[in-house]
């Protein structure tokens, strides 16, 4: 038997959350959806190691003591469908953030993301609907065009600068990734289950990531659905939705692997069973509705979980 302590705690408010609404301007992922934890808590994760794993429920604290087994699940997920920054790799703060704030110096807009605020932006799905969101609430730069019409491009022109410059890092290989990600894919594609990456990021970027870092033999196999291949970003469902239908699967014999409370309830919305690998931006984030939480999926010996346990938990095999 393992004892596993979870802490349970609210996220701390940053200091620009005031001025960024979430009934305007960045959507509340659980209530947009209804996604109403039980009244009852319950265990939301098997052990597989000795490690804390931390769980957002409020206010509240409980421990909890649960075995780990090395059993194999007898049910395997039909998909597994992996979130992209944050989840194969912590692109944002060095990667994304970097990238944006490059392209906005060498067009001269005279505008800085720092660490605090772009965390606070994350909030929003996508980054073209980032920038624009950003803008609306502090005022267009000088040289941004007037007309909405005019404006939607200069911000699709912003995205694919930005996008260049992020993939030369990418391709530079300058952002690693996370533990456990090419030992999870491997074991899904050895047992016939299907892999795809489910992004907001743009189409190039995450097949950049997808290639380069996880190789073109693993490529080959990995379905990609990003960027605008769906009209609505998440913690809308859509793209989880058009994953399973055009992999052709059962939603609820999905596991998705998120890094964040939008990524979450987009899943779930899609009736998804979903495990949280918090990153560097989220790890504050309220992931109550959660199937299990941890800090990365982890190689051994330093395993988090691994295939197996994304089967346990479409059995619902826990032990509290």
């Amino acid at each position: 038997m393992a004892t596993v302590k979870l802490s349970l705690s609210s996220p701390s408010p940053s200091s620009i959350q005031s001025k960024l609404s979430a009934a305007s301007f960045i959507p509340n992922a659980a209530r947009a959806f209804n996604a109403t934890p039980s009244a009852k808590s319950r265990f939301i994760g098997k052990c597989l190691r000795s490690s804390p794993m931390t769980i957002h429920r409020g206010s509240r604290s409980v421990e909890i003591t649960c075995s780990a087994s090395s059993s194999p699940a007898a049910t395997l997920p039909s998909a597994l469908l992996f979130d992209c920054d944050g989840v194969l790799v912590d692109t944002e703060k060095d990667g994304h953030r970097i990238s944006f704030n490059d392209t906005f110096k060498e067009r001269g807009l005279g505008v800085t993301w720092d660490v605090d605020l772009y965390g606070e932006l994350l909030k929003i799905g996508g980054g073209k609907e980032r920038m624009t969101a950003y803008f609306n609430m502090v005022g267009w730069p000088e040289k941004a065009p007037k007309d909405e019409a005019e404006r939607k491009a200069f911000i699709a022109g912003l995205h694919k600068q930005k996008t260049e410059l992020f993939m030369v890092l990418i391709e530079k290989k300058l952002l690693p990734l996370r533990p456990g990600v090419a030992k999870l894919v491997d074991q899904a594609l050895t047992n016939g289950v299907k892999v795809a990456v489910c992004s907001t990021s743009n189409e190039k970027a995450v097949s950049a990531i997808v290639s380069c870092l996880l190789g073109p033999e693993r490529a080959e196999n990995i379905k990609i659905f990003a960027g605008d291949v769906v009209p609505k970003k998440k913690p809308d469902p859509a793209i989880y939705n058009l994953a399973a239908e055009t992999l052709g699967v059962d939603p609820s014999k999905c596991v998705v692997v998120e890094d964040s409370a939008i990524g979450l309830a987009a899943a779930k919305a899609a009736g998804m069973t979903c495990i949280v690998t918090k990153s560097g931006y989220t790890a504050d984030e309220d992931f109550v509705n959660a199937d299990a939480v941890f800090d990365c999926i982890g190689d051994p010996p330093e395993e988090r979980f691994n295939l197996s346990f994304c089967g346990s938990l479409l059995q619902k095999q826990f032990v509290s």
